[in-house]
């Protein structure tokens, strides 16, 4: 009996057994008809990705290129090769590798370039953001095999990048490079001096543009904590009072509105008095003296400030502004950089609704000599000269291409009575002081303009060279140095004296 029931107990235990290794027999083929066959695709694919691999071949930037053809801005093995470092970092701009926000994301401005990958160029600020579509090229790719361990064993393909576009610009590569170091030796200024220059030519195009403290273009880290904030644009985002360069604006309204005629003269005493209030002429202020009985062209060449209070209360606040506008102020010019300040052009309805004031005679006074609520920025002062200087055209600047000009229809007789108060200006007697021995003969001028701290003003000079056929146009901004004659007119006659020697060697 009990050898029956021992053979029982191994009977069942070797088809228990045997019935595992069934299952387990059935099981492995499940699997593998699981591996091989159902999911089969899935796992080769799975193991071509880890043995192919797809490496992207950045594609190298557009050059930009002065108008000359000279490099301004190239490549190298870092990424960007900026020849004029710092003399030209407003204008090119730089550019940081992509962001997390940017990575996988089509430019919609140009989708035919793909998205933006880990580690990809992108263009900030400048001509680098402006263009950059057209500096950025197609990236290319390399498939390759690779081992167990990643390393790469061949390549099977490859598809080549395409470089991006290269950018000509109107930049004068000599006159751009040389304008820092004119700003750089200049007497007279502030120990940390902070300004702008803006260089244009007769037909509204950017021979050169500066913004001072500037950045390396290569390195910016320094830059961004710095608190005199070398990153800041002050040729196109600065926003400051033009002071008395506005005065030829105040003196078009008055001859074109037919409130003055060429006959029209006005006895400065210094000083007029609107009940409790003087306001001064800067000659009375500063000698005790005054100008007598002058005329227009006088006063545009001795910049006398009663004269255009005068004027402006004859003009009225609503046709100064208007005419203001036509100069392009208040507005932004188009021009091809990004940051670009409108400025402002105040009025009465804007200052009732900003600061909850009615409108005053003496508000009319201080926006007629450039001072007041009224801002603009160094390119837009470049504009108010240059519609004098070009015939009555206003021309939206351009750094690359061609620029958009329209007629204001000014009339002939009265843009040249204000160019020869210019000339006067720039001529033994004006304020234009440091260019009575120069030829050929300028047409500017100068501004001193208020600020914040009652003991620093701002230094403006703005001139066309030569009077009769102007080549270029100069606008100078250093911040809170003084007199414009005294600290940006000497700047000026550099920047004139350079250009004849580069363009008359």
């Amino acid at each position: 009996m009990e050898s029956l029931v021992s053979t029982r107990s191994q009977s069942w235990l070797s088809w228990f057994l045997k019935g595992i290794l069934v299952f387990g027999f059935l099981f492995l083929v499940g699997r593998l008809i699981e591996l091989q066959i159902i999911k089969g695709n899935y796992f080769r694919s799975l193991a071509n990705e880890n043995r192919i691999k797809r490496v992207s071949i950045f594609s190298p930037r557009g050059k930009i290129l002065a108008r000359g053809g000279e490099v301004l801005v190239g490549n190298n093995e870092k990424g960007r090769d900026y020849i004029l470092g710092s003399g030209f970092s407003h204008a090119s701009g730089y550019v940081s590798e992509s962001n997390a926000d940017e990575v996988g994301k089509v430019d919609p401005s140009c989708p035919d370039k793909g998205s933006r990958k880990i580690g990809s160029l992108v263009g900030r600020d400048g001509l680098e953001q402006y263009y950059d579509c057209r500096l950025k090229g197609i990236d290319g790719e390399r498939l390759i095999e690779v081992d167990t361990a990643g390393k790469e064993i061949r390549t099977i393909g490859i598809r080549n990048p395409v470089a991006g576009e290269d950018l000509t610009t109107n930049i004068d590569f000599k006159l751009q490079k040389k304008i820092p170091e004119i700003v750089k030796d200049a007497e007279e200024m502030p120990d940390e001096p902070k300004g702008a220059v803006v260089v244009t030519d007769a037909r509204g195009e950017i021979l050169a543009l500066y913004s001072f403290p500037s950045y390396d273009p290569e390195d910016i880290s320094s830059a961004i904590i710095d608190p005199n904030l070398p990153l800041f644009n002050r040729a196109i985002a600065g926003a400051y009072h033009p002071g008395s360069t506005f005065k030829i604006v105040t003196s078009v309204a008055a001859v074109e509105d037919r409130v003055i005629d060429g006959a029209f003269t006005y006895e400065d005493t210094g000083v007029i008095k609107v009940n409790e209030f003087s306001y001064t002429n800067w000659y009375f202020t500063q000698y005790g003296r005054t100008e007598g009985v002058i005329g227009l062209e006088k006063a545009i060449a001795r910049s006398t400030d009663t004269f255009f209070y005068k004027l402006g209360e004859m003009v009225g606040v609503d046709d100064l502004a208007r005419w203001a506008n036509t100069f392009g102020l208040g507005e932004r010019s188009g021009i091809d950089l990004p940051g670009e300040t409108a400025g402002l052009i105040p009025t009465p309805g804007w200052k009732e609704k900003v600061k909850g004031e009615a409108w005053f005679l003496g508000n009319t006074y201080h926006m007629a000599i450039g001072q007041g609520d009224l801002t603009s920025s160094p390119l837009q002062v470049n504009l108010i000269a240059s519609v004098v200087g070009n015939g009555g055209r206003l021309c939206s600047p351009r750094v690359v291409g061609t620029a958009d000009c329209k007629t204001l229809n000014i009339k002939k007789k009265t843009l040249e009575e204000i160019k020869r108060g210019m000339i006067g200006a720039c001529s033994e007697g004006g304020t234009g002081y440091p260019f009575f021995d120069f030829k050929p003969q300028v047409a500017c001028k100068t501004g001193t303009a208020e600020t914040e701290e009652e003991d620093k003003t701002h230094a403006w000079f703005t001139a066309f060279m030569p009077a009769d056929d102007p080549q270029l146009t100069v606008a100078v901004i250093v911040e809170k140095a003084g007199e414009g004659s005294k600290v940006a007119a000497p700047i000026s006659k550099e920047i004139f004296k350079y250009w004849q020697l580069i363009t008359n060697p």
